[in-house]
């Protein structure tokens, strides 16, 4: 018996009974059925490649490169110059990095300057553990003036490290980059506008030497375009990931300029939502506008000893330096007068460019979305692809893979993390990549299976547009709330409603049903795919779910291409339908086991190793004025050599406030032959119920940083400076109300000023520093060769405290 009419047919309203061969419920029905599923494919799959191309980072250029392009080669040099060795701010390898840096640029012919001065931090993340925070910062100040300047352009990086790791990527790939932009830029014609290089000290300690440049020095005085340049990791594309405010003329120069731009709004939303910062936070702070850059990949080694030049990828070193320039040449020649939009652009990478447009059209595209979509689902009613009831059940059950496939990648990685709870305490696996295929193969799974078992009572055709009514409908949600995101979900759902639409009303027998949701889904590719590649290690793999989220929202879009995968029922009865049913969970069989393969090869190949330690946290904090000592970790299930250590849980913020609150890991430790910092009292007055006493804070070794506390049931604190300058008085809750933390301290000591009202005879102050290394302090075992340390601001940390009565 043939397939009953259709209206395309009769000229009649058909709705499919249950008996209907779910093909003839499909948006397209090709007669060629495989023929058009290769071809479908073939074509997503090209352009899919040819999205994730796009993302690759650019051939290093070699040393002898021509004078007037930026270079990886030359500018790699200072890498291994800068990244020699660990630079905290205040040590001395950081002062031999500054005095590279100065020689550098002042060999270029360029006003150079070093700016010292006592800074606080921007943001409010460094000092929430220890009370405010301050720094001596050495800034180094660089500037080739414009022939006719109409403002400035800014290109800053750090150059200090973190205690932990010789910062081969964070941040000597921003500091050399600059370097080299400065090279090439003084080489050539003169730009218009001035061109201001800041590479910025104790950024890894509170950002200070960014706030202390953008808030006091003269060059900085009427703000000017910020160009920020970061890594977070050691290889990928430089992602444009943070802007100002009200973008749009930033993206369309960044677009038009940037020789490789990668970027997205979404990336901007989510930034905003974070609580992170980097010297951008400073500037914006002050009002500047600009751009924030940065690698992101390979994020297991961030912030460790093994952030060594030799884990440099050179590619990504040189998309930073082609952007930098491109963009420092693009600015230093526009009128700068007026840079702001009244909104954020939308924008996004494809092929050859930036996508980009006005942020104001994000919520009349999101609202034509459903209105397309809600035209699909008439259309597909009116011309017998489904009922009313099929299509309701269409969208309720498309949400099934949309919370399923987030739920099971975490759980995937809840289970990957218990066999190796090392992974707890890196921001991604050393080798990741098995691991993030494994979690896309998961999510094809689900949505595969929730396919094959929904297609036949209820459809393609009802599921199809079930799934893009919640593209739409989240997209109307992203515009309202996350504005920059909405085109994730926006532009597939309309571009699935309008494919849909066409293939609807055109000829069924010939190509272009087929044409039209193959184009459409290949708008999903273009969006959603390089979002998925960005987000893994954007987020990390503990965040897997996200991305496991976005791969469902670009299987939606294709279902209609996805369909072309299963036999077509046709009516079948007995073995032959029950082949047909076989065949179609054959993908979701074949993804589920593709899924677990992966795990396991991930598991057997990203093992932890000398070159791959498994990364632990360790500090050592000794009370001066009892003797008691202490190990702490932050480690939540200790490794196998933490746990040597620590044997419980503490809540050490009483006896060391500078280390935060919480309870942490500790165990007992040997006392060391170590001095606390030294309080001299050099004035003590007392006027109106008010005292004012006038220290001096003095470090009795080499250290990183000291801290100076108040017991609140002593006195409480009215007003305080440090070095002339005055402190926010940030008080905490407990013992200890007001604090500080100084970065690094002279070793003449800091002179700290502390008007009080007394609520006992004395006010107990505790006093604290801290510098690194452990391996000299009696009990300590070195670390086995596949044992590591982790990124942290403290890991290896030393810290000696005690309390003074005055």
């Amino acid at each position: 018996m043939g397939a009953p009419p259709t209206q395309a047919a009769t000229g009649t309203r058909f709705r499919p009974g249950p008996g209907v061969p779910p093909a003839d419920r499909a948006l397209a029905r090709p007669g060629r059925r495989l023929a058009a599923a290769a071809a479908a494919l073939v074509a997503l799959a090209a352009v899919g490649a040819g999205s994730l191309l796009d993302l690759r980072t650019p051939t290093p250029r070699p040393a002898d490169a021509p004078a007037d392009q930026f270079s990886a080669g030359r500018a790699y040099e200072d890498v291994q110059v800068i990244a020699a060795r660990s630079h905290v701010a205040g040590s001395p390898a950081n002062e031999q990095v500054r005095a590279h840096l100065e020689q550098q640029l002042r060999g270029l012919g360029l006003e150079t300057e070093v700016q010292e001065v006592v800074a606080p931090e921007a943001g409010q993340l460094s000092g929430a553990a220890g009370g405010a925070t301050l720094a001596q910062v050495r800034n180094v100040v660089a500037r080739l003036p414009g022939t006719d300047s109409t403002g400035r352009v800014f290109l800053v990086a750090h150059y200090d490290s973190v205690q932990t790791g010789p910062g081969g990527n964070d941040d000597a790939a921003g500091t050399s980059t600059i370097l080299e932009v400065a090279r090439a830029l003084a080489a050539g014609p003169r730009p218009r506008n001035d061109i201001v290089f800041v590479l910025t000290d104790a950024e890894e300690a509170c950002l200070c030497g960014a706030a202390a440049f953008a808030g006091s020095h003269p060059l900085a005085a009427d703000g000017g375009v910020v160009l920020n340049l970061e890594a977070r990791g050691s290889t990928g594309p430089v992602i444009m990931f943070e802007t100002s405010r009200n973008n749009a003329k930033l993206v369309d120069i960044f677009g038009r300029a940037a020789p490789h731009p990668v970027g997205t709004s979404f990336a901007v939303e989510i930034y905003r939502a974070l609580p992170n910062d980097t010297d951008f936070t400073a500037f914006l702070d002050k009002k500047f506008v600009g751009l924030n850059s940065a690698y992101i990949d390979g994020g297991a080694i961030y912030h460790t000893p093994l952030d060594t030049p030799a884990a440099m990828n050179r590619g990504s070193l040189q998309q930073h330096g082609d952007n930098a320039l491109g963009l420092a040449r693009e600015f230093g020649r526009t009128d700068l007068t007026d840079l702001t939009a009244g909104n954020d652009a939308t924008y996004f990478p494809v092929p050859g460019g930036l996508v980009r447009y006005p942020g104001w059209l994000t919520l009349p595209l999101a609202l034509l979305a459903v209105l397309a979509v809600a035209a699909l689902g008439w259309l597909t009613r009116r011309r017998g692809r489904a009922s009313t009831g099929r299509l309701a059940a269409g969208f309720g059950l498309a949400l099934v893979p949309i919370v399923a496939a987030p739920i099971a990648a975490q759980l995937l990685w809840l289970a990957i993390t218990t066999i190796r709870p090392g992974y707890a305490e890196l921001l991604d696996p050393y080798r990741p990549i098995w691991y993030r295929l494994a979690v896309l193969a998961l999510a094809t799974a689900i949505l595969f299976t929730w396919y094959a078992l929904t297609r036949r009572r209820i459809g393609p055709a009802a599921l199809a547009v079930g799934g893009l009514g919640w593209l739409a409908v989240f997209g109307v949600l992203l515009a309202v709330a996350v504005p920059g995101g909405a085109y994730l979900t926006t532009l597939p759902a309309l571009a699935g409603a309008l494919g849909g639409l066409v293939a609807l009303r055109t000829r069924q027998t010939g190509p272009w049903p087929v044409v039209a949701v193959t184009a459409a889904g290949a708008v999903g590719v273009l969006i959603l795919l390089p979002t998925v590649v960005l987000l893994f290690p954007a987020l990390g793999m503990a965040m897997g779910g996200v991305a496991a989220l976005v791969a469902v929202l670009l299987g939606l879009t294709a279902l209609p291409v996805v369909d072309l995968l299963h036999p077509q029922a046709g009516g079948q009865r007995g073995m032959r339908a029950l082949r047909a049913r076989r065949l179609a969970v054959l993908p979701a069989g074949a993804a589920a086991v593709a899924a677990v393969v992966l795990a396991g090869v991930g598991l057997a190949v990203d093992r932890f190793d000398a070159a791959h330690p498994a990364p632990t946290h360790l500090m050592y904090a000794m009370d001066a004025g009892t003797g008691q000592a202490r190990w702490i970790s932050h480690e939540t299930d200790p490794q196998p050599w933490t746990d040597g250590y620590v044997d419980g849980m503490a809540d050490v913020g009483d006896e060391f406030p500078g280390l935060g609150d919480g309870e942490l890991r500790v165990g007992p430790a040997q006392p060391a032959n170590l001095l606390a910092p030294k309080v001299e009292v050099l004035a003590d007055d007392t006027a109106g119920g008010e005292r004012t006493l006038r220290l001096r804070l003095t470090p009795q070794r080499a250290v990183r940083l000291v801290t100076l506390h108040v017991d609140a049931s002593t006195a409480k604190v009215t007003s305080a400076e440090v070095g002339g300058r005055s402190v926010p008085l940030r008080t905490r809750t407990g013992k200890w109300g007001f604090g500080l933390v100084f970065h690094a301290p002279p070793t003449a000591g800091i002179d700290v000023t502390l008007k009080l009202r007394p609520l006992a005879g004395q006010v107990a102050l505790r006093a604290m520093d801290a510098s690194d290394g452990l391996d000299a302090l009696p009990g300590f075992r070195p670390r086995p060769p596949a044992v590591g340390v982790v990124g942290s601001h403290s890991s290896e940390m030393l810290a000696v405290a005690r309390t003074y009565n005055l």
